[in-house]
């Protein structure tokens, strides 16, 4: 009877928590559409025109192949998992300050997966493209949900109730990294991982 009462209550606590972040979604959705519109803008930008910072770029990528450079297919996926959830709880919590940092973020990141995937197709043709779909189809809506939390977060100080919504805006954007970000990491960070790992 015990065990049953707490497998019950597990449940719920998971679906009371999971149920708040769908309805947290809807008020935040108009963010992350805008977020992605940026994100998309500024890919475009880096793929078609990527002669902009491309020695920054480019000395960015190398210190990386370093970094990672033998790891094992567990060390390269607690190396990636870490610096994306680093990244995305940076976008969400520096996004108070009216929205502006997660604005850049958005603004970095399009433009460099654009230069990155426009160095891999003049390479290694149009195919390498698929090589970012299994780890990209978890990380991409991840980093773009922390965008979106931020650029929420920073449009709470345009409320008349500020502290107040901001409150409520921190809270409900802390348990949304949690229950779905958080999660999304880590299945990215486990395809890429293994990916690297076995060289392809």
């Amino acid at each position: 009877m015990k065990k049953q009462k707490k497998s019950t209550k597990k449940r719920n606590f998971f679906k009371e928590n999971y149920s708040k972040c769908f309805s947290y979604f809807n008020e935040f959705k108009n963010h992350f559409l805008f977020s992605l519109a940026i994100f998309c803008f500024f890919f475009i930008v880096g793929f078609a025109y990527p002669e902009f910072f491309r020695s920054e770029i480019i000395s960015f990528i190398k210190e990386l192949e370093v970094l990672i450079e033998g790891k094992s297919a567990l060390e390269l996926t607690n190396f990636i998992f870490f610096n994306n959830l680093k990244a995305s709880a940076i976008a969400m919590v520096l996004g108070i300050a009216f929205g502006i940092v997660p604005f850049f973020v958005a603004v970095s990141n399009g433009y460099l997966l654009g230069f990155v995937s426009h160095e891999a197709v003049a390479a290694e043709g149009l195919w390498t493209m698929m090589r970012l779909f299994p780890h990209g189809i978890f990380e991409l809506p991840a980093v773009l949900f922390s965008i979106a939390l931020g650029m929420k977060l920073g449009t709470s100080f345009f409320n008349i109730k500020t502290l107040k919504k901001l409150k409520y805006n921190f809270k409900e954007s802390i348990r949304f990294f949690i229950f779905i970000i958080f999660p999304l990491l880590l299945v990215a960070a486990i395809i890429e991982g293994i990916l690297i790992a076995s060289g392809i």
